[in-house]
């Protein structure tokens, strides 16, 4: 009767010749079987510290050598780096927010003013003296892309 020691817990089991002749018997249980089948390793977050398992293929694929639990601790992360005017995208902070400011005004009706199309797709807002900088709700109108065009590129008169 044969017995041999597993592979991982060292634990004394019995194994059918058979087995060991093919070379199978060498875990004590499926638990011990599935432990030495895994690959990867225990690395902890770059984020917060928490201890997450990485397989080797995510190991493998990391453009900044950094390691995290959870995508929103990557978030945070990418966020200390590429946020505010460190962004590639970075439009001066301020001066595209004036699409809400007219947004929240309801007595300027969202309709085109000068051809009165009401198609929200394809609303912009123009700032009448064409400073993108005032940004008074009394400098801001709706119009179509078509007369925002026209406005800008023909000189076309509301």
């Amino acid at each position: 009767m044969p017995i041999k020691l597993c592979g991982i817990c060292s634990k004394e089991f019995y194994a059918k010749p058979f087995f060991i002749k093919r070379g199978h018997a060498k875990y004590c249980s499926k638990k011990c079987q599935s432990k030495a089948q895994k690959r990867g390793k225990f690395i902890n977050c770059d984020t917060c510290g928490k201890q997450a398992w990485k397989m080797p293929k995510h190991l493998k694929h990391s453009k900044s050598g950094k390691f995290f639990c959870t995508k929103s601790c990557q978030t945070l992360w990418r966020n200390r780096f590429y946020s505010g005017p460190r962004h590639p995208n970075w439009k001066d902070g301020g001066r595209t927010h004036y699409r809400n400011v007219i947004k929240k005004h309801s007595e300027i009706p969202r309709i085109c003013a000068n051809c009165k199309n009401n198609d929200e797709r394809v609303l912009v807002v123009h700032h009448k003296n064409r400073n993108r900088k005032n940004n008074n709700i009394e400098n801001l109108m709706w119009l179509c892309s078509n007369c925002h065009l026209l406005v800008h590129h023909y000189n076309e008169k509301i």
